[in-house]
């Protein structure tokens, strides 16, 4: 089984947002960039799998400039074996998907993070399922390899659903498909440097967003003290300024 992982590069959850004069924008002077989380479970889940046996291969894929290459490389330390980078910027998720069904062809398993924590949009694995025309699970919680079966749990109303499922599939990935994401030893770190990182050119495609502007969340009010035993103050606070009584 080969598998594919799909790696977004996204600001670290610390950084502090800023726009362009205009708010049109993101700002990323200064930014660290990171593996998106959802991603980065995605992958840890792929390792395991190929621990257990019956995994040829992981490769690991982006829609980035050059800006995005330590984030693959961090994913490479972590045990993938190849790394592909389309060389455009994520202009959407159309273009994005659109991109990546150029390279994520041949794939026995495509697992995608449920969202990517810079924008949330949550469209790139179902439009890149529709593009490849392959089945997609969305919700996946957990997957397991048994015997050469893919078995996949995930999440329904009011409990959970196991599938078995045929090759190729594009998972979509959430809580619960690993505990902790790895984190790369040394000597996985000197090893990503000799793996094979292929960049390839993009191709033409059309956006189906545009962003007009952006603003911040407007500043959280002044935090109020009440004293543990004045319960009245408290209350009025509660039913009167915050208005959630």
């Amino acid at each position: 089984m080969k598998i594919l992982v799909l790696i977004s590069n996204v600001p670290d959850t610390t950084t502090k947002i800023r726009f362009t004069g205009d708010n049109k924008a993101f700002d990323a002077t200064g930014v660290q960039w990171i593996i998106n989380p959802w991603d980065e479970l995605a992958l840890t889940r792929a390792m395991e799998l190929k621990e257990k046996g019956g995994v040829e291969s992981i490769t690991v894929a982006n829609v980035g400039t050059k800006i995005t290459e330590p984030t693959l490389r961090k994913a490479l330390a972590v045990g993938a074996d190849d790394a592909i980078r389309v060389d455009a910027e994520p202009l959407d998720a159309y273009f994005v998907a659109k991109q990546l069904a150029e390279v994520a062809k041949g794939y026995d398993l495509i697992m995608a993070g449920i969202e990517a924590s810079d924008y949330n949009g949550s469209g790139v694995g179902g439009m890149l399922a529709e593009l490849l025309e392959i089945n997609s699970v969305s919700a996946v919680s957990g997957i397991d390899l048994t015997d050469g079966q893919l078995k996949i749990l995930r999440e329904i109303d009011g409990g959970t659903q196991t599938l078995e499922i045929s090759t190729p599939v594009l998972t979509v990935v959430q809580k619960g498909i690993a505990i902790d994401p790895r984190i790369p030893a040394m000597r996985g770190i000197m090893m990503a440097r000799k793996k094979p990182l292929k960049v390839v050119p993009a191709v033409e495609a059309e956006t189906r967003t545009d962003f007009l502007s952006f603003e911040l969340p407007a500043p959280k009010a002044a935090c109020k003290m009440v004293e543990e035993d004045n319960a009245k103050e408290l209350i009025r606070l509660l039913h009167e300024e915050a208005k959630v009584l």
